[in-house]
């Protein structure tokens, strides 16, 4: 007989809340890792000032418990839920929403989600939450977190290309993507990009790529590589840290593929601004 493992509504709430707040004071150690090595290797003196002062903006969101950027982001989530557990109280999307209401009002968070895209009336709490779920193996929860910035996620982009296209119309579409948005999306980016599934599967892989700490390589050798390679091609596009000249324009390139129809390719580019804030938490 399988024993269920019971977890309470409020662990949910609670943890949520803590996550929504530390990823919006303190900037990931892959992350600041990354702005040192930028600062290392960027070859433009003004695109190192930028670096600088982003790496001087982290250290005191950190020290003083403020947002590194004004734009304290939609809450998004992926959730791997154990398929032997049981949450105690209500509801797990319930949960969550109450978190990030909690979170962002104790934090004193921006609100940054509106409840109808036409009247455009602020929902005061930062919630719905965007939650995807996952039914996984075993007895335990775990929670995936963004805050992500409306500025890069505006920059993005999905389009079905033809199976003809190839590599070569996979790797200029993503090119296309990060001149197209410039200095727009906050650089230096994380580009997440997913390809194959269908439409709405193919953004969330581009999505959910953005959720690997920077430097973690796909595990399929092939998609590996052409992280690197996107890398260094988008690092030599000159547009450099905030649009203003270098060559660091992108900190990492992740991509997630999946099966997709023969008749299909689709591709989607998610940016993420220079803030790329993610936690996990595992109940």
């Amino acid at each position: 007989m399988i024993t269920m493992k019971k977890i309470m509504y409020q662990e949910i709430v609670d943890r949520v809340a803590s996550m929504c707040q530390e990823a919006n004071y303190n900037l990931g150690e892959d992350v600041f890792e990354a702005f040192q090595q930028a600062l290392r290797t960027e070859e433009s003196p003004v695109g190192k000032d930028v670096l600088q002062q982003l790496v001087d903006n982290a250290k005191v969101a950190k020290t003083e418990h403020v947002p590194m950027c004004q734009d304290t982001g939609t809450a998004v989530f992926i959730v791997e839920i154990g398929q032997d557990c049981h949450i105690v109280g209500g509801s797990l999307s319930a949960a969550i929403n109450e978190g990030v209401r909690k979170g962002y009002g104790e934090g004193y968070l921006r609100n940054s989600v509106v409840g109808d895209p036409l009247n455009r009336k602020n929902t005061g709490d930062n919630t719905p939450a965007v939650i995807h779920l996952e039914m996984v193996e075993g007895d335990e929860i775990t929670i995936h977190m963004t805050a992500k910035g409306g500025g890069a996620e505006n920059m993005s982009d999905m389009k079905m290309l033809k199976p003809s296209d190839g590599l070569v119309g996979i790797k200029d579409y993503i090119l296309d993507i990060v001149k197209d948005a410039g200095p727009n999306a906050c650089p230096p980016l994380v580009v997440g990009v997913g390809i194959g599934g269908n439409f709405e599967r193919c953004a969330f892989l581009a999505k959910k790529s953005l959720f690997r700490p920077i430097g973690e390589r796909n595990p399929d050798p092939t998609i590996a590589d052409l992280e690197i390679e996107l890398m260094e091609e988008i690092n030599r596009l000159g547009i450099g840290p905030q649009g203003l000249g270098g060559s660091t324009t992108a900190l990492d390139v992740k991509i997630e593929a999946e099966a997709c129809h023969i008749a299909t390719l689709p591709v989607a580019v998610n940016l993420n601004c220079h803030a790329s804030r993610h936690q996990v938490a595992i109940l």
